[in-house]
């Protein structure tokens, strides 16, 4: 019998260097779930991330292979999933000059990301054609390989939502190529930063994938716990603990039925439970870091594995492309 295809999901990160647990647990490990049961398309954002770091790119190669090293490291199996880097398919570019002419400029503009962006970043000008137009951007990466969903995080919805609005208003106009892709959530809930905050480079509060066993292990001792928990034999809260929420993703369930019974008693103080949470941290990260120096002996690999992928994801785009022109009688006899 003839063997089923599998369903198509694709979804991209921005190179931004070497990953830390809060990308791991909002997008990598939802991603290394679904090679399995999904044809998955990964790509490297790099086009996205001069949408709003275009007068940065010195470090653009080495974030690259960083980021895909790390990728590697986590599980992603490039024989199980095509990774790619966007910026090497000039497709996805054809495919987004030719969805901005059919996009409302009121679309953009209600892309509830956007106008957070402009109000919080104030360190780089974002009033650019580019930064108000990526959200196309991101329906071509997304439409060009005609997937069945998107594995995201909450806040990336309305984008998944522009993509079908553009699908639909396409399919409309022309003639039906594109389908209305799904998002697909992912279901661990939000890690936090060492200081309680969204984990994040820039915030200088993540626990990298790569970090050694004693940096981690340092990291975890300076983490905010229950602010109203102030000598040890007060009584805590693990539901407003920064730690407990570390516990509840990467301990057993053991040390989490302990941690929110003896927290709430004071038989076990903060300092105890970071270090259980630290044994835990560094328990999770070793094969990963066991991983990522086989693949750091050998860095061409990472170049090799990318190169394979493009090939692929170019197969794909031409195919995407092809049809598109037809439809829209952009092809010349």
């Amino acid at each position: 019998m003839p063997e089923i295809a599998k369903p198509r999901i694709l979804s991209g990160m921005r190179p931004t260097g070497r990953l830390h647990l809060g990308n791991y647990v909002g997008a990598l490990q939802n991603w290394i779930q679904l090679q399995n049961p999904y044809e998955s398309y990964h790509f490297v954002a790099d086009w996205h991330m001069l949408t709003t770091d275009y007068a940065s790119t010195g470090e653009l190669q080495t974030d690259t292979r960083e980021m895909v090293t790390d990728w590697l490291a986590a599980g992603l199996d490039p024989s199980k999933c095509t990774m790619f880097v966007q910026s090497r398919l000039p497709e996805h570019a054809e495919l987004h000059l030719l969805f901005s002419m059919i996009s409302s400029l009121g679309w953009l503009e209600r892309v509830p990301t956007y106008k957070e962006q402009l109000e919080n970043v104030k360190d780089r000008d974002l009033h650019t054609y580019g930064f108000l137009g990526y959200p196309v951007l991101q329906s071509a990466d997304i439409l060009m390989y005609k997937p069945y969903g998107v594995p995201v995080g909450e806040d990336q919805v309305p984008h998944v939502e522009l993509t079908r609005e553009i699908s639909r208003r396409f399919n409309h106009l022309y003639q039906p190529v594109f389908p209305e892709p799904e998002a697909l959530l992912t279901p661990s809930p939000r890690l936090p930063g060492t200081d309680g905050r969204k984990m994040s480079k820039s915030y200088g509060n993540a626990i990298f994938l790569s970090d050694p066993p004693e940096v981690a292990s340092k990291k975890v001792a300076g983490m905010m716990t229950d602010p109203a928990r102030k000598r040890r034999w007060d009584k805590g809260n693990p539901d407003v603990c920064p730690v407990f929420d570390f516990h509840k993703i990467l301990s057993s369930t053991e040390v989490v039925e302990r941690v929110n019974r003896e927290c709430r008693t004071a038989e076990i103080g903060c300092v105890e439970c970071k270090k259980l949470m630290a044994h835990s941290v560094n328990e999770f990260l070793d094969p990963i870091r066991e991983r990522r120096r086989a693949f750091e002996q050998n860095p061409n690999q990472i170049w090799e594995i990318l190169e394979a992928g493009t090939c692929r994801a170019r197969v794909v785009a031409q195919t995407t492309m092809n049809e598109v022109r037809s439809a829209m009688n952009l092809v010349h006899k």
